[in-house]
């Protein structure tokens, strides 16, 4: 393993360009290697990046230099490596956990974003990461009912099937569900109703129960029940969808963080807690999907 290491000196009075560069270090993921040393393992991104850093430095009359590092033997590469453990990190992560409150759906999915973050600076990951990652799947579970996500294949389906169906789900409507019934009516079903369930097992043997586990629509290995609809039925390749599909996947399970994520989160959260009624909730939920669909076919087009 090839090492880049950021030799950086900055000027004391420079207190504002000292906090843009630690901050910008510490985004990044590096390791400290002694005091004005920041090592990242080498990569093309990792090397742009902090060639930025050592602009900014140099912007604030500070000295910076860029040099690959390579350790002499496998015991020195090792000790090189462990710079990056992340486990400390991962320990709070789950004391956060632990005093998180069952059923805390909010608390979770900063948990799982928090997870996000940390691992794609984990450029080692280990147990601890596994860890973490066990014990966070295991609450939502709990917590939620979210399906497991199966290991199977992905069934190619035709709409021209599915016209006038009832269409199951969990009640008390998430992005998941919520972004999976518009793609459903808007664009598979124009004619579909809607069951809301207090329990999937309940699920009526002539409805088609999706996002939940055992319905004919959920998970399917890392993709989330809108991604499944949406690839079964080949809506997948419309590039404005997929803008959505990606806010619902990092929304439900996290993953690559989306830039708009956090603002249609709060304006969904907040419809769900004026609109109690499952019903109404999709009809004004769709209203939004139907907004954000015009805005990426503009800006796909």
């Amino acid at each position: 393993m090839i090492f880049l290491a950021l030799f950086v000196t900055l000027p004391t009075r420079q207190s504002a360009g000292r906090m843009r560069v630690w901050r910008a270090l510490r985004a990044l993921g590096c390791a400290t290697l002694r005091d004005g040393v920041y090592l990242l393992p080498e990569s093309e991104a990792h090397a742009a990046a902090l060639t930025e850093v050592a602009d900014e430095v140099r912007r604030v009359e500070g000295s910076a230099e860029l040099f690959l590092l390579n350790g002499r033997d496998e015991p020195q590469q090792a000790r090189l490596a462990a710079l990056f453990d992340r486990s400390e990190d991962y320990a709070r992560l789950l004391a956060a956990l632990g005093k998180s409150k069952r059923g805390d759906a909010k608390a979770l999915r900063t948990l799982r974003r928090d997870f996000a973050a940390l691992t794609a600076i984990d450029f080692f990951p280990g147990e601890a990461r596994r860890q973490t990652e066990a014990a966070l799947t295991a609450r939502e579970a709990a917590a939620t009912g979210e399906p497991a996500g199966g290991a199977g294949k992905i069934r190619r389906l035709a709409a021209t099937d599915f016209s006038g169906r009832t269409w199951a789900t969990r009640k008390h409507l998430w992005v998941d569900r919520m972004a999976s019934a518009w793609l459903i009516r808007r664009f598979i079903d124009r004619k579909a109703t809607f069951l809301w369930l207090d329990e999937p097992k309940r699920c009526p043997k002539k409805a088609l129960g999706f996002d939940f586990d055992g319905a004919a629509v959920t998970h399917v290995g890392g993709r989330v029940t809108f991604e499944v609809l949406a690839a079964s039925f080949g809506l997948d390749a419309d590039p404005a969808l997929a803008r959505i599909a990606a806010i619902v996947h990092f929304l439900d399970v996290g993953g690559v963080p989306v830039a708009e994520a956090a603002g249609i989160e709060a304006v969904l959260a907040g419809l769900r807690a004026a609109e109690p009624d499952d019903d109404a909730l999709l009809a004004r939920a769709s209203r939004i999907f139907d907004w954000l669909l015009e805005n990426y076919k503009g800006k796909t087009s």
